[in-house]
């Protein structure tokens, strides 16, 4: 299952009325379809005051419908068809009418009627002035609407269309995307399974301006993260500092120091199914930390470090025949002696699979966008990867969890041959 996989030939529903982030929403059906999802919109009359319905139809390739009745030369009633078909429908921008009248049940434009014939989950992304978002009937439509099951996305604060700044702005098309990501994939392979995944590096502190840290950027974790999520997991994502921050679906935990990451997987350990360490811990750190910021006074400075806590052997100590946890996943990051190294990794810390990749590369490891790696599997098979994007890494490796999973499961039901990844 990788990125375009989950949206390819999925029937997607998306509504547009009248607001100026209207022309966001062109970006977002070039996204949709560049995923392989089939996009019929729907315009409301204001909407195509803002953004023409030609630019949605040389997108996607299919009629744009702006009236109540222009579908009627179908066999099936237009907004019928529409909904029965939707695997998801997207409105965006939502305007503050669109919510009242959707809270409402109103049915009289060709878009709220779809959303009531639709049985397919609905996300809604309001954009409107703060005043209008704010305000109390604005907000009971809101709280209607999510007890309904409707699903909101945003709105962010920034810039708004008066000029002015405040909440209101519709958020980005990429999170949009990443919220209908994880609807579609909530009934998946891993769906209520937890799944904790560690992410990005740790700052170890030599005083209030320096630390000691590592080159890891966390986005190979936060690809992790989000391919359990579109696997239907709920997903833990314990992160050091990191630029990358977008996770729609995802329960973040911030930490900095190694010691922190070690308390927060020991906290959430009782609560998941799945443990994949995929962020590069600090081995040492600073015996102490001083209060003031170290002047430069002579030609040297001596620092004395000190081991951290191994977070995977306090794992493997813990686990057990009474634990939740069931598969862990370690990363081996080397300079050299890559497998070797790696598969003594995998047997010292008790791992059911680990991801070897060599950082010393130019064109893959800390960094950069793309990623090599060999999984190796308890069993003894290995599974090389070409050099592909983290994502479409992260893709591969949940694949492997996911079959290793499922073959301990049934391996523990009943015996079975060996296990590895399918």
């Amino acid at each position: 299952m990788d990125e375009i996989q989950l949206l390819k030939n999925k029937n997607v529903v998306l509504g547009v009325t009248g607001g100026i982030a209207a022309y966001k929403v062109v970006d977002l059906t070039s996204r949709l379809v560049k995923a392989g999802a089939l996009v019929d919109v729907i315009m409301t009359e204001a909407a195509t005051r803002f953004v023409g319905p030609i630019t949605f139809q040389a997108l996607t390739h299919r009629p744009v419908v702006t009236e109540m009745f222009s579908m009627y030369q179908e066999t099936k009633i237009g907004h019928v068809s529409l909904g029965q078909r939707a695997d998801i429908m997207i409105i965006a921008p939502t305007t503050a009418n669109t919510l009242a009248k959707l809270a409402g049940g109103f049915a009289d434009n060709m878009l709220t009627t779809t959303a009531l014939a639709c049985r397919a989950p609905v996300l809604l992304a309001p954009a409107m002035e703060t005043g209008m978002w704010q305000n109390a009937a604005t907000r009971a439509n809101v709280d209607v609407l999510r007890q309904r099951g409707m699903i909101l996305i945003g709105p962010e604060e920034g810039r708004l269309a008066s000029g002015g700044s405040g909440a209101g702005r519709m958020i980005e098309p990429p999170q949009i995307l990443e919220a209908c990501r994880w609807l579609l994939g909530r009934k998946g392979p891993l769906a209520g399974r937890r799944v904790i995944v560690t992410a990005g590096g740790t700052r170890e502190s030599l005083d209030p301006v320096r630390f000691i840290g590592n080159r890891s950027s966390g986005k190979m974790g936060f690809a992790l993260a989000l391919a359990a999520r579109d696997r239907g997991a709920q997903v833990i994502l314990i992160h050091g500092p990191v630029q990358t921050s977008t996770a729609y679906g995802v329960k973040k935990v911030p930490v900095q120091t190694a010691d922190q990451m070690h308390a927060a997987v020991l906290e959430s350990m009782g609560q998941g199914d799945i443990l994949i360490m995929a962020a590069a811990v600090a081995d040492y750190r600073p015996a102490s930390s001083a209060r003031q910021k170290i002047k430069k006074s002579q030609d040297s400075l001596s620092i004395e470090l000190v081991r951290t806590a191994d977070i995977l052997q306090a794992v493997a100590s813990r686990r057990n025949a009474d634990s939740r946890l069931q598969l862990t996943v370690g990363f081996a990051a080397e300079t050299e002696d890559l497998l070797k190294n790696a598969r003594k990794k995998l047997a010292e810390k008790k791992l059911d699979l680990i991801v070897a990749n060599d950082i010393s590369a130019t064109d893959s490891g800390f960094a950069v966008d793309n990623n090599r790696v060999t999984i190796l599997d308890a069993d003894g098979q290995d599974i090389a990867l070409p050099l592909l994007s983290k994502r479409e890494v992260a893709e591969k490796i949940m694949d492997c969890v996911a079959a290793k999973l499922k073959k301990m499961n049934r391996k523990n039901a009943k015996p079975v041959g060996t296990s590895g990844c399918e």
